[in-house]
């Protein structure tokens, strides 16, 4: 099972757009978005190429594709124009034996994790930089923004397989691997 993992679009048509292409090439299972897809929120700068209806033009033909989770730039009306469910606040999924708690980091984060144990992953966004850090009872894992990256790390997503966890560029470059 292969997965790819984005987060925090913020209706980046450019970035969209390189992500999809990303993932065209990843080929995975799944396309797992962690939220903020279409706005950009009062905190952030406009994204480049700042365009929320190409972005769900884009990602709607893919909707038996995509899995998400909701973040904390959306709403109802996002519902109202995305053909795929993006309101739920979090979502579990097994890779490798392991579970996964997929989340956009604003409700449940690596300050406030649900209640984890042993080799439980939590999966978040939000924060827009890339993180792997393990703690006595579960493993935080961030693969970064899309369009919007913080504290100098790079436009990115993230790739989980039974094996590894790679982050990557949306060129596809692998800046960094850990085992899963």
């Amino acid at each position: 099972m292969k997965y790819m993992i984005a987060s925090d679009i913020h209706g980046s048509a450019k970035y969209c757009r390189q992500m999809l292409e990303a993932y065209r090439a990843e080929k995975p299972h799944k396309l797992i978005l962690l939220g903020d897809i279409l706005y950009h929120g009062p905190r952030n700068d406009l994204p480049e190429e700042y365009a929320p209806k190409e972005v769900i033009a884009m990602l709607n033909p893919l909707a038996g594709e995509l899995f998400c989770v909701r973040g904390n730039c959306e709403a109802e009306v996002d519902q109202m124009v995305l053909d795929f469910p993006v309101l739920a606040d979090y979502a579990v999924f097994y890779v490798g034996g392991k579970m996964i708690f997929a989340t956009h980091g604003h409700l449940y984060g690596e300050k406030n994790p649900p209640k984890l144990h042993g080799d439980d992953i939590l999966l978040c966004g939000h924060t827009h930089v890339p993180a792997h850090t393990l703690y006595e009872n579960y493993r935080y894992i961030n693969p970064g923004s899309v369009s919007i990256p913080k504290e100098g790390s790079p436009h990115a997503y993230m790739v989980i397989t039974e094996e590894e966890i790679l982050y990557k560029t949306l060129s596809g470059e692998v800046y960094r691997r850990e085992a899963l």
